[in-house]
């Protein structure tokens, strides 16, 4: 992303949400945080996937994860919408249970670099993109996806990037392509085979490639 890269402290702004006027450290506190953008209110996408992020809030936040959505309308269109949004919802009820920001000048959207040039508004003003910034409890950037305005997101997907970001924060180890709570890790290379055996006293095993080299160690966790 233009500005932010991965390990960066991000950014301590400022704005109005659909819960008040937030600070976004002290709205994070210890937690990890997602903010995720959307090109607009009132759209077809964008209001499916906020409806399976509100059906999927108890899931992030049994991860310690507090979630905050943003899209370029007002304050009082984002409450509007959000009813939209629940009754879209078969699987959720009551309020939406997360803020949405109000970024009508497009200002944190760019400072951000969400924006999406090939989406244009009936102003000529490019549209934001969806964006998903994952941030860690030290405020520091951990993930960054950026998906066309045209293509909505896969909430599992985030959910299991997540389950990775936060079990190889706590771990030496790394997950493999696919890879899912309580399957196999891999030891990370730069681990000896004598420090990975105290490491991981339930056992290492290394699969055999042609080049002969031990790096493909995997354990369970």
């Amino acid at each position: 992303m233009p500005g932010i890269l991965l390990g960066d402290v991000f950014p301590d702004f400022e704005a109005d949400t659909t819960i008040g006027r937030i600070k976004f450290h002290d709205f994070l506190g210890n937690s990890w945080g997602i903010l995720f953008s959307h090109p607009k209110d009132f759209t077809p996408v964008c209001t499916t996937e906020l409806a399976c992020a509100a059906s999927l809030s108890d899931s992030f936040a049994k991860r310690g994860v507090k979630m905050i959505a943003l899209s370029v309308d007002s304050v009082e269109d984002h409450h509007g919408w959000s009813k939209d949004i629940m009754d879209f919802n078969s699987q959720a009820s009551g309020p939406l249970p997360f803020p949405i920001i109000a970024d009508h000048k497009r200002e944190l959207a760019t400072k951000l670099g969400m924006l999406d040039p090939d989406e244009i508004d009936g102003d000529g003003i490019p549209l934001t993109a969806r964006c998903v910034f994952v941030v860690g409890p030290d405020k520091r950037l951990k993930l960054s996806i950026l998906y066309p305005a045209t293509t909505g997101r896969n909430f599992d997907e985030l959910l299991r990037v997540i389950d990775s970001l936060q079990l190889t924060a706590q771990k030496k180890v790394a997950t493999p392509v696919d890879w899912k709570p309580g399957d196999k890790v891999m030891v990370l290379p730069n681990i000896s085979d004598a420090d990975a055996a105290v490491l991981f006293p339930q056992g290492v095993t290394t699969k055999e490639v042609p080049s002969g080299k031990k790096y493909m160690r995997y354990t369970q966790l």
